[in-house]
């Protein structure tokens, strides 16, 4: 299947819209960091489709410096198996202990990447309980001597993603998001809730639009962009220079070619689906492939209007010929005007 006849090929023309530190991007439109789910294939297929800049995962620091092997445990390294289709990337890192964050990026500079990016938001437990992710709000001094460290050792522009806080009582964006750009940080990333709220409630755009106001790089606003109309309103209440996607491009990279998913009949999606599971049994193995691929297939089938019986079957089957199979046939199982629930997206990591 030749992919220039089926996959929207977006080209990067026209002036930049902004530039973090010396690198610059294209668009305003970015694919968030999402535990899970930003592997590389998927990264590759958001850009074609227009993400203007891709992040991969979060990756630990200490699996990269005290792990096996040169990236440490097999899923980093997979993780940081990069493609020049990916350009630019955004490599982002979590950890709690100042000299193994530092450790780690250094390790990982000789990659090609645009950004070395630190998390700051995620409010996993797993995460948290080490200081790492959202924990890190906490204490906005110490994210400044991360930065200031970083930025004193790598030549890549440095970044970082945040939350508003720990929680309601402790909302320090404005104190770290300073304490990041006082010591390097070329761009601030920030989820407009706090991690006490993990995704409920709504997304603070008041805040965000905070940040913008009190740093002179740019920001990039994140929460509640559902659909391609949120992109606008977050980037007109923020007045930030790019906005975040994140569980929204799950099984829809159109949203970054300015289309939503349920606007796209299944035979016109059908094309990219099958093109994403060729890439993933190409760059994972069959087994990978095809399990890691489900996530991604469930939202595809959103609103396709396959009958749930029939989904079920196409979702759970484990053996990538006959999945491929069953994808082909699908356009004879479409119901139209079949109200087909949505099925929950569990993100694992995103902030």
């Amino acid at each position: 299947m030749k992919q220039e006849r089926h996959l929207h090929q977006h080209s990067d023309t026209g002036p930049p819209a902004f530039h973090a530190g010396n690198v610059p991007i294209a668009g305003r439109v970015i694919l968030a960091p999402m535990s899970g789910y930003n592997d590389q294939p998927f990264r590759r297929l958001c850009r074609r489709f227009g993400a203007s800049l891709v992040y991969t995962g979060l990756l630990s620091s200490p699996a990269i410096v005290h792990g096996p092997g040169r990236w440490g445990a097999r899923r980093t390294a997979e993780m940081l198996r990069l493609h020049p289709e990916e350009v630019p990337l955004a490599v982002q890192l979590f950890g709690g202990e100042e000299a193994v964050i530092v450790e780690a990026a250094r390790r990982i500079e000789p990659l090609d990447m645009a950004l070395l990016d630190i998390n700051l938001g995620c409010a996993k437990s797993k995460v948290t309980r080490s200081g790492a992710g959202a924990a890190l709000m906490r204490d906005p001094a110490r994210v400044g001597r991360i930065f200031a460290q970083l930025s004193a050792v790598l030549d890549t522009p440095v970044s970082g993603k945040i939350r508003l806080g720990w929680d309601s009582d402790s909302r320090t964006y404005l104190e770290v998001a300073r304490a990041m750009v006082d010591n390097g940080a070329v761009l601030v990333a920030v989820h407009g809730r706090t991690a006490e709220q993990a995704y409920t409630g709504s997304a603070d755009w008041d805040a965000i639009a905070e940040v913008k106001q009190a740093v002179q790089v740019p920001v990039l606003a994140s929460g509640d962009v559902k659909r391609v109309a949120d992109i606008a309103h977050i980037l007109d209440a923020t007045g930030c220079d790019g906005a975040m996607v994140g569980r929204a491009a799950i099984g829809n990279p159109w949203i970054f070619a300015g289309q939503d998913r349920d606007t796209i009949p299944w035979l016109e999606r059908l094309p990219v689906v099958l093109e994403h599971l060729a890439m993933m049994l190409e760059f994972h193995g069959d087994y990978a492939g095809v399990h890691r691929f489900r996530k991604h297939l469930r939202a595809y089938l959103q609103s396709s209007g396959i009958p749930r019986r029939a989904r079920i079957r196409i979702t759970q089957c484990p053996d990538p010929d006959e999945l491929q199979a069953l994808l082909t046939e699908s356009p004879a199982w479409v119901v139209a005007g079949e109200d087909v629930e949505p099925e929950e997206l569990l993100v694992d990591g995103e902030v």
